[in-house]
């Protein structure tokens, strides 16, 4: 059987990513800043176990990478596909402080041992 917290922090991705899609297309205003703040912290605090940090972090560095990146191209190219860029800011708001919270865990383990 799962543990909570690792329910908690699966639920929190899932809804997580899913308010990225819905919010992409929908304005929003500073709240949902603070509502991806507060979920990237509980996926990072709660999801990642010690055997995920490594694979979550070089994921997570490459989702911020190419979300930062693709969402300058996305907006500069003048395609008509703002939303795109949206929910890769939306995604990067998201991934940034989960991937802090769980490089932070890292050190500190490796500081422990």
């Amino acid at each position: 059987m799962a543990k909570a917290g690792n329910m908690i922090g699966a639920w929190a991705f899932l809804i997580g990513v899913i308010l990225a899609i819905i919010f992409a297309f929908f304005g929003a205003g500073i709240w949902l800043s603070w509502l991806f703040l507060v979920i990237g912290l509980v996926v990072g605090l709660l999801n990642i176990a010690d055997a995920e940090t490594q694979p979550f972090l070089i994921a997570g560095v490459i989702l911020v990478i190419v979300g930062s990146f693709g969402g300058n191209v996305f907006t500069s190219a003048a395609l008509g596909v703002s939303f795109v860029s949206q929910f890769l800011n939306n995604l990067l708001m998201l991934f940034v402080p989960a991937t802090i919270v769980v490089a932070l865990k890292s050190v500190f383990s490796m500081a422990k041992g």
